[in-house]
């Protein structure tokens, strides 16, 4: 399971002309299941994702999570996080979950996640997206939890 997270000052998604899910000060997650991923990574994964400290302290210091800040997350399903870009000009999506398993995992995540953090947000799985943000730093990591 990949978390591609940024942390933003706002952060929306757009599916055919309508917001589908935003946040105001928080992160966002691009979020990518690979095969072999197992629903029960997915409590893992939200915790790391919403106690990871990107957010500065006092002095300065990445100390705070999004939790210590009271921030939104805004989760959206990204099936190219999975590709492996190793060889070619191409991506194979050999390694990502087979898309109504990951369609699955990424139904299991957004109701484990609106229950331990009620100021989440999603994307739309197998939509087209249009996804704004307003990076805040920038600052991003790549999560991944197996």
């Amino acid at each position: 399971m990949i978390g591609l997270l940024q942390r933003v000052t706002s952060a929306s998604v757009e599916v055919d002309g309508e917001v589908v899910g935003s946040i105001g000060m928080g992160i966002l997650v691009l979020v990518g299941f690979q095969a072999g991923d197992d629903e029960d990574l997915i409590p893992r994964f939200i915790e790391r994702i919403s106690t990871f400290r990107v957010f500065s302290d006092g002095q300065g210091k990445m100390n705070q999570s999004v939790v210590d800040q009271d921030g939104g997350i805004l989760w959206v399903p990204q099936f190219t996080l999975a590709a492996d870009t190793n060889s070619g000009r191409r991506p194979s999506f050999s390694s990502a979950a087979e898309p109504t398993r990951a369609k699955a995992l990424f139904s299991i995540l957004q109701s484990q996640a609106q229950d331990q953090h009620p100021t989440s947000a999603f994307g739309q799985f197998g939509a087209h997206m249009q996804v704004a943000l307003t990076n805040n730093g920038p600052v991003t990591f790549w999560i991944e939890v197996n």
